[in-house]
Order: C-alpha cells, then structure tokens, then sequence
C-alpha cells in the first residue's frame, strides 16, 4: 500500500475518563476505498474512537493524521472539513424539522439571502431516492419510524460528499431488503473511493461487505485480520473466550396461562390481535417494519390506548391505557427506543435500576435507600453492568450497558411477564448470549416474555412459539419446529385476502 492510498491514521490513541480508561494506546488506519469494520464489545472503545473522529471527544495522548498530516478535530465543523461525516447508532436529527431541514441543517441553499426551500427540497428527493426510501422532505421527522430515521442519517451524510464515511450500527434497525439497499450505497461509494469505518454486531455482515476488521477489546486494539477470517475467531478475539452456542435457548416447562390478549384492535392500526403466553415460555413476535408489533405491545402494558378487546394478567383483566396498573400486575416492557423510553439518561444507574422498585421501598414517605443500593449492586453485577460505579450516569454508558440497566430494572420488580421490544439491538455477541442467559433464567422460574425482534434467527433461536404479523393482524402463529426463515417471511409479506384464502383450506 502507497501513502496515497491512506485517508486515515491513528497512532497510540488514549483516552481515559474519571475512573474508567476507555482507549489504551489503539492504532487503527483506513484506506481510500475500502471497508474497515471495527469490532468489539459494548463497552470495548469503539464509540469513544469515533466520537474522537467526530470532534465530540479530545484525546489525551496519542495523533490523529488525514493525508499523511496530523491533525486537531476540536469539533464537528473540523471533522466536516477534514470530510469525515458520522452516522451515529442513535440518532442525530432534530424531530420538529422536516426531513429536508435536516439533511441540510445549517448548510441550508440560499437565494438572495433566503433559504431556498425549494432546491433544498430537490435535492432531499434526490438523495432520498439514492438510499431508496419513500418519505417526502417535508415530512416531519417525528412521523417517521426508526428504520425511515436511519435512512434519512444516510441520505445527510451522503450529502456532505464525506471522504471518510463512519457508520455506527447502520443495519440494527433495518430490514432484509433495507440492508441489502444499504448495501449497495456502501459498494458505490467504495467504489468511488470513499473510505468506510463500519461497525456492526452482525457477524455475518463483515464477509459480505468488509475488507478488513479491527477488534478492539477493554480499550486496546487487539488484532486486526481480513474480513473473511472465520465467525468463531472474530468471537474469540472480540471477547476474549469462545462461545459455542449462538442462541442458547433451554425450553422450560410451560404452566397456566399468564398473559392474554383477546381481540386488540385499535382502529387504523392492529386488529382483532389474539394470544397467550404461558408461565415458563418465550413467544416470539415477527413481522416486517411497519407491521404493528410494537404497537401491540406498547397498548398491552397501558402506554398507548387502544379502541377494543382485553388484556388479562393471569386471568384477571387490566384496565386499559393504565401502565401503573400493568406494572403493579407484573408486566414489565423494555422498550425498543431504550435512551428515550427506557432510561433518564441524567440519572445514575443506580437511580435507574431502582425506578421500578422505589414505590414499593417506601415506607413513611422514606425510601430504603440502602436497601436499593444493595439490590442495584446485586443485579448489576448480575447482568456484568461495564461502569465506574453505580453513580456513574447512564448517559455515558455505552449502548449494550444501558440496555442492561433497563432490563435489570425489571427484574429487580420481579416481574411475572417480561415484554422485550428489539432487545437486542445494538449488542454484541456476548452481551447477547448474557441476554439470552438472563431470559433462560426467567423462564425456569416460571416466568413468561413476550419478545419482538428484527433478526428473525434471533426469533427462531429463542423462541418456543412464534407470531407473525403482517399489516396490523396475527398472520400465523409456528410452533418452534414448524418455524423457518422462509416459513415465517411467507406470513409476514402474505395479504389480507391470502391469509382469508389459507383459512379457507
């Protein structure tokens, strides 16, 4: 490789916060066309490198070189200038914005002094129609579902015509067909020379799109190898040890019915959505963006109303729209937007693993702070939390450690009926198993979950039933054996009048 083929360059990387060293001394390089995916835990450092790439962070010792020079990043505008453009896992739009105001917020087209609305527009389209997604530009962001808002973080980076093109996560939200446009854009700007940061935790990603990997681990780079070295040895170097079942799911013995829902219907939305969960089982829900999954469950435990049907808690009915009511019946829900539903970022982790539990800790108006303490500690250490303490805020956590807290929240209020919404999202491979584990662990007890998720082998890995849903209804429900990929993605892409003709037979 010539010096000309190299865009970036960081050289002995340091980076420590109070407590907690988060890069020691990481060498990393990216060429002119190409794909260099970065590897690594929750946790690991990968974040904090490429909000150093970004100008969010500053580090404490170690260069950073674009074109052979070294260079300072003190914020966004230099890394703009540098053409270095980031995609970030959570997302960077401004929701009362339209679509167009975003892509081009603050280098908006001017006419005599005005915005010119009406190229700023054109040219949205324009890249809206590159990254193949249907939304108007003048949309409203927060009318858009999490797929269509990743789409739109891409349409605004292509827009910036970055050199250096860093993508966070780009497919966790995505569907098949989403990945595979996504994939394309990526081979285009290879192609055109643009170099690509790509982190992922979808291990079978890396072969297909990659040519090179990084792992980083507990803030070092720990080897880098080509894209086509095999899954287990990514697995081994990224965590340290090897994992020999991907989805360790141990069926337990199923009991009486704790969760049902008969009839759920909101107009415009889901209808007429039937089915139990049983103590010691895991039910899957499948379907494709758009379907209605969420939205099931979101009226399931109170959070949205709902015009019809019922949902009952071990055969005792919920008043609806009435999350305390939920709650205080053992339904628990780990949402799929974890830092705006999930968690007060500018709480500590303490104070966040004890929301659920500070009701019944209280006893005169006093809460048993120690008594919570002690829990929190517990099932942190449980869940294998990464953090300085716990009064370090969940802010500063990374993505897979927040998703801990959330979950561990709820099993700290012992709850009966677990509602998992993309719990996995974002997550690495072993924090994964850990999550798996921890549902395993549920249902021996005698617990039920209820579980949506966008990786289908996720869903047939874990699951002992699976639902699918298709444009708002139950298409079809598959029992472990009877669930394929292909079985369920019939059901999910199948019409209202093919599943009255499938009835029919």
């Amino acid at each position: 490789m010539s010096n000309l083929d190299e865009l970036l360059r960081i050289e002995g990387i340091r980076k420590t916060f109070p407590g907690v060293v988060a890069l020691d001394s990481v060498d990393f390089d990216l060429r002119r066309g190409e794909v260099h995916v970065l590897l690594g835990e929750n946790g690991a450092g990968k974040s904090t490198l490429i909000k150093m790439l970004s100008g969010a962070y500053h580090p404490d010792a170690g260069r950073v070189l674009v074109d052979g020079e070294e260079v300072r990043i003190q914020g966004a505008q230099d890394s703009e200038r540098l053409g270095i453009a980031t995609i970030y896992q959570e997302f960077n739009l401004v929701p009362d914005l339209t679509v167009a105001e975003n892509i081009f917020l603050g280098r908006q087209p001017r006419r005599f002094g005005m915005i010119d609305r009406k190229t700023m527009e054109a040219e949205a389209a324009e890249l809206l129609k590159r990254v193949g997604v249907n939304v108007s530009p003048r949309a409203r962001v927060r009318e858009l579902g999490i797929a269509r808002l990743q789409m739109v973080e891409i349409a605004k980076a292509l827009s910036l015509n970055a050199r250096v093109l860093i993508m966070d996560e780009p497919t966790a939200v995505l569907t098949s067909e989403e990945v595979e446009k996504l994939f394309t854009i990526v081979r285009q700007l290879r192609e055109a020379g643009v170099g690509i940061v790509f982190i992922t935790h979808h291990l079978e990603e890396i072969a297909a799109l990659g040519d090179r990997v990084t792992v980083i681990r507990d803030g070092k780079s720990v080897g880098q190898v080509p894209a086509s070295t095999p899954e287990d040895e990514l697995v081994r170097l990224m965590v340290g040890r090897s994992i020999e079942q991907q989805y360790p799911r141990e069926r337990a013995d199923t009991g009486a019915a704790l969760l049902t829902v008969e009839g759920l219907t909101k107009d415009g939305v889901f209808h007429n959505v039937s089915f139990e969960v049983r103590a010691g089982e895991v039910v899957g829900i499948a379907g494709l963006v758009g379907a209605g999954r969420t939205e099931v469950v979101r009226a399931v435990f109170g959070a949205d109303p709902y015009d019809k049907g019922a949902v009952k808690v071990a055969g005792s009915a919920l008043r609806r729209h009435d999350v305390n009511a939920a709650m205080q019946a053992g339904i628990g829900l780990v949402p799929e937007d974890r830092k705006g539903q999930g968690l007060v970022l500018d709480a500590t982790v303490e104070e966040n693993l004890g929301l659920v539990t500070m009701r019944a800790a209280t006893r005169g108006g006093l809460v048993d702070l120690k008594g919570q303490r002690e829990a929190a500690a517990r099932i942190a250490e449980q869940l294998g939390v990464r953090m300085a303490g716990l009064g370090q805020h969940v802010r500063t956590l990374s993505g897979g450690n927040q998703q801990k807290v959330v979950i561990g929240k709820w099993l700290l209020a012992d709850t009966k009926v677990l509602i998992l919404d993309e719990p996995t999202r974002g997550i690495d491979v072993g924090a994964k198993v850990e999550i798996y584990q921890l549902i395993n662990e549920l249902t021996a007890a005698g617990a039920a979950v209820l579980m949506i998720s966008s990786d289908l082998p996720e869903v047939l890995g874990m699951s002992d039933r699976v639902l699918v849903m298709a444009q708002g209804r139950i298409a079809g429900e598959l029992s472990a054996d009877e669930a394929t990929q292909d079985s369920v993605m019939a059901l999910a892409v199948s019409t209202n009048t093919e599943r009255e003709a499938t009835r029919g037979h």
